[in-house]
């Protein structure tokens, strides 16, 4: 169970004093959402400053090729794709324009080469309303996975993305590109290396975070101030004061894999 954004304050707060009462300081985006991270998301990558830093590059040039201009202070969440790191990155970006990493964790991207399989596409995809997120119900399929996860899990839908086919003559098409959780008893432990057929799969505390604490839900707490329900907000969440909107995937380019990131099997 999540520990409360107030609750983790306070606590906080209490044991540097002591134990003497004080008043709840405000919320450190950085500081404060990394210890967060290190509490409560249970597959974890410690990732260099030199190697934080460059991938902050590398979200500047894909914001800027994409035509997005950040104004406000907010999270962003970024992907690389390469086969050799398979990674999400949290990111924060003061009004400054400053990038500051908060925590980093193995997922799985597309594996090409088999029927119904797609690379997960480049780019900046925005988080709206416009494609509503949904929640797993938990079923397992024929073969007794649950693709999406356990019961409640979000599922974040970025929307019809245009990419090539993983197989075949490689035209063109539609896919769904979504993050979500993964099986927690068959797949998750594969996090780290290419596995689904387009999508993101992350672990199931890092999904739990996010959700929690609205991490990528600028649009939908805007739409929920406009008075629209939204039946897939949690109403015990503790949204953060400045969430983001966007996912960002990369590609490094790497000859050999990092020892930051290493394969499953070999945490």
């Amino acid at each position: 169970m999540l520990l409360t954004r107030h609750g983790f304050l306070r606590v906080f707060a209490a044991a540097a004093l002591g134990g003497l009462s004080s008043p709840v300081y405000p919320f450190d985006p950085v500081a404060d959402m990394s210890a967060l991270y290190r509490a409560h998301v249970d597959r974890q990558l410690d990732v260099p400053e030199v190697e934080a830093q460059r991938y902050a590059g590398l979200a500047t040039e894909a914001l800027a090729t994409a035509g997005v201009s950040l104004v406000q202070p907010q999270y962003l969440a970024l992907v690389d794709r390469d086969p050799n790191v398979q990674a999400f990155f949290l990111f924060w970006r003061s009004a400054q324009g400053e990038w500051e990493w908060v925590g980093a964790s193995p997922v799985s991207t597309g594996r090409p080469g088999s029927f119904d399989h797609f690379q997960t596409p480049l780019g900046v995809f925005d988080h709206t309303t416009a494609n509503p997120d949904f929640r797993a119900e938990g079923t397992r399929n024929s073969n007794g996975i649950r693709g999406y996860g356990a019961k409640g899990m979000r599922v974040y839908d970025f929307g019809w993305q245009h990419v090539p086919k993983g197989w075949g003559d490689g035209a063109v098409v539609d896919m769904r590109l979504q993050m979500h959780a993964t099986d927690p008893d068959l797949l998750e432990r594969r996090l780290g290396s290419a596995q689904s057929k387009g999508c993101i799969r992350i672990p199931a505390s890092l999904n739990r975070l996010l959700d929690h604490y609205g991490v990528l839900d600028a649009d939908y707490e805007q739409a929920l101030r406009k008075g629209r329900p939204l039946w897939v907000m949690d109403a015990r969440r503790e949204p953060v004061a400045y969430p983001g909107r966007y996912l960002i995937v990369v590609e490094s380019g790497r000859a050999s894999r990092p020892d930051w990131t290493p394969a499953p099997g070999r945490r």
